[in-house]
């Protein structure tokens, strides 16, 4: 039997790995298990003329050139969202009882990619019952059914009940709690202890600040410094502090309509202070320090009723230990100048961290309203758990959602930050070789990095869309920058006079905080090699790459040695830096969209069932109601590409790079390359994954996801 032909089923776990054949085709042969380089590919030149253009360039258009736009033979493939490759034992058991339904065996149903048994509290309590039964299903809860031990009883809807009555806003509808037969004489146990106050305030002087902290003469803390410049005190890796970088250009790289709006910073670095002979390197990675959202740091000031003379005024603060407010300083008491409004800004992480218990606890000590206040300390308490874990898998919540749902709870803010989490930096990896990008054409000496930013955004109370705390944040410089970058285009075509890009833009002096960060993480430590390079991204995770491939090209032993798979969404509207990966992009990139297309015709039999020509997929049943529609993904691709796949990662110095969200592509490309090596080298599934495991010990395979 021939390895195309064989079908593996491999039980690991909960799930069940289904080995995939590769395709035979031109570029993937399963019977050929020989790594050989690949044939019939263009050769690209390096011509004298050709490096000195790619020594020029890095982002075309951020110095107000523009590339002709590459048509790609291939296009389609994966995004963050890509759904996972095994189907779990749960959808194997719904197959089997939808095949018996089906009216004959040559009219099969399509399959099933998930079956989902519980989505809330409600759910789990009628599948588990009184605890004893099911056991099966207990294991999709998130507690193993704890949440549910010690849970109130069904209400029973007797007169002397007088259940709680919930809040009237849009925010508590928002966290659509289920709190059952709870009421204000419900008997609540295992309540959570409410957090130990480590932050204090004490008032200041203007006479202590000149004695005894005599950097703070030089820190203003009005509300438009500290919106832009972060405290000196939050120093990223001591004695360094973080700088800020000006926005030399911002541009949009996604189309109107796409799914994920993507942006591309071009950041001044030039007076970047030297920090023991660390550079910036290709595929290295520098930590964003994104301010909270101004206007939602006044709401919470609003809510929490401090009164507005006191949100700018200098305070001493006292911390009873660890390392906040700084990011990695050491873990000890401190003693500094701040604002309340600079502490809400840069130091806890009012938006992206789920609530715990602790923080209802505080908050139903300080609330005012008896009903609010049972129903925070339910969320705390052991009976409360189901609500509480829907809470934390449910829809985003926020500080500023909390203080909305339970407006009579206002706790000191002193208290409130000993209850939060730190807001930590975000990492972004190096879009560009800043070497290469420094070299470019009319930059007078400046040195730059670029970064590339997705914007990922969830519902809110408000029925509008928030933003993450650093997409946010990044958005709105981006924003402000393209607004006055189309301000000053109109005011020179009414003029009649000549449009410079970037300079309106720049005139902004827009800033973002920022430290050097990971220049020795995987991406940039692997990258050193010269030997042939596939690289697998989707969406944003393509942009560590660009910087590869420019770097590479820039060398004639190197340019036919790197190939890369693009997995994007719609490729009229996803594919970031179309254009700008040199002279041959074409030949060495394959874009694959997850936008559903029509498939090829295919030829139907009298009972109208389209004959399928892979053995392991069912035929599909023709709908006369709608037409079928396929998608294909970056690990299709992958199979796709065995042979050049299977033999960079068998050559000498070879690597393989993935980059992209871990959830649906980096577990579809791990499954596809398992496939590629028990069809190329005919090995079993432990074999092949104990190979891969193998090569990532040896720095060949390197899996960045997040």
């Amino acid at each position: 039997m021939s390895p195309s032909s064989r079908r593996h089923s491999v039980s690991f776990g909960v799930q069940q790995f289904r080995h995939k054949s590769i395709p035979t085709c031109a570029t993937s042969h399963p019977n050929d298990p020989i790594p050989r380089e690949p044939r019939d590919l263009p050769i690209l030149s390096v011509t004298p003329q050709l490096k000195a253009k790619l020594n020029s360039m890095s982002s075309p258009r951020s110095s107000g050139e523009s590339l002709a736009v590459m048509s790609d033979d291939s296009a389609e493939s994966d995004a963050p969202s890509t759904p996972p490759t095994e189907p779990s034992e749960a959808a194997e058991i719904t197959d089997k009882v939808e095949q018996l339904r089906a009216p004959s065996p040559d009219r099969q149903r399509k399959r099933r990619a998930s079956t989902t048994y519980a989505t809330n509290s409600e759910d789990i309590r009628r599948l588990l019952g009184d605890g004893t039964g099911t056991k099966f299903l207990q294991k999709y809860c998130c507690g193993d059914g704890c949440c549910m031990l010690e849970a109130l009883p069904a209400a029973e809807g007797q007169p002397q009940h007088v259940f709680i009555e919930q809040p009237d806003n849009d925010a508590y509808r928002f966290l659509d709690l289920n709190i059952g037969s709870l009421t204000l004489d419900t008997e609540l146990t295992k309540l959570a202890d409410p957090p130990e106050q480590k932050v204090t305030f004490a008032s200041l002087r203007k006479e202590s600040i000149t004695q005894k902290f005599p950097d703070e003469t030089r820190h203003e803390h009005t509300r438009e410094t500290v919106e832009v410049h972060p405290p000196s005190y939050m120093k990223p890796h001591p004695p360094y502090n973080i700088y800020n970088a000006p926005v030399y250009d911002a541009r949009e790289l996604t189309k109107p309509g796409a799914e994920k709006r993507t942006f591309h910073f071009d950041l001044d670095v030039t007076d970047y202070p030297e920090e023991g002979g660390v550079d910036f390197k290709v595929g290295g990675a520098v930590g964003v320090c994104p301010p909270n959202d101004p206007e939602v740091v006044e709401d919470i000031m609003n809510q929490l009723g401090i009164p507005r003379f006191q949100r700018d005024k200098p305070t001493r603060l006292f911390t009873g230990g660890g390392r906040w407010p700084t990011i990695w300083g050491d873990e000890q008491s401190r003693e500094l100048v701040t604002t309340r409004r600079e502490l809400l800004t840069w130091t806890v992480d009012i938006s992206s961290a789920p609530p715990t218990k602790p923080l209802f606890r505080l908050l139903a000590e300080h609330a005012e309203a008896a009903n609010e206040k049972k129903i925070l300390l339910f969320l705390a308490s052991a009976q409360g758990q189901a609500a509480f874990c829907d809470l934390r898998t449910g829809p985003h919540i926020t500080l500023q959602q909390l203080l909305h749902a339970f407006p009579s709870t206002k706790p000191p803010l002193e208290a409130l930050c000993s209850a939060l989490n730190q807001l930590m930096p975000r990492f972004y990896s190096l879009s560009n070789d800043p070497h290469v990008s420094s070299a470019r054409e009319g930059l007078a000496g400046r040195r730059l990095i670029e970064i590339a930013v997705t914007i990922h955004e969830t519902p809110a109370f408000t029925g509008a869309q928030r933003t993450g705390v650093g997409s946010g944040f990044l958005e709105r410089i981006a924003m402000k920058f393209s607004q006055e970058e189309e301000r000053a285009k109109r005011e020179a075509e009414e003029g009649n006079h000549k449009f410079v890009p970037g300079v309106a833009g720049r005139r902004l002096n827009l800033q973002v905080p920022m430290f050097r960060g990971l220049m020795s993480n995987p991406l940039s430590r692997e990258f050193a090699s010269d030997g042939p390079m596939v690289l697998i991204g989707a969406g944003v995770g393509m942009a560590p790459f660009r910087g590869f491939i420019l770097n590479r090209l820039k060398n004639a032993n190197c340019a036919n040695k790197i190939w890369l798979i693009q997995g994007i969404r719609d490729s009229m509207l996803d594919e970031i830096y179309r254009g700008e990966l040199g002279a041959h992009e074409s030949e060495i990139k394959k874009v694959v969209q997850s936008r559903a297309v029509k498939p090829p015709p295919v030829d139907e039999d009298e009972a109208g069932v389209a004959a399928s020509k892979d053995e392991d997929k069912p035929a599909r049943v023709r709908d006369g109601r709608k037409e079928e529609k396929v998608a294909r993904y970056v690990q299709d691709e992958v199979r796709h590409q065995a042979d050049i796949v299977w033999f960079a990662i068998n050559a000498v110095d070879g690597r393989l790079f993935v980059c992209g969200s871990t959830k649906g592509m980096g577990e579809g490309v791990e499954s596809a390359l398992i496939d590629v090596a028990m069809d190329k080298g005919n090995l079993d599934y432990e074999t092949a994954k104990q190979f891969w495991e193998g090569k990532k010990e040896a720095g060949q395979y390197i899996a960045e996801t997040w």
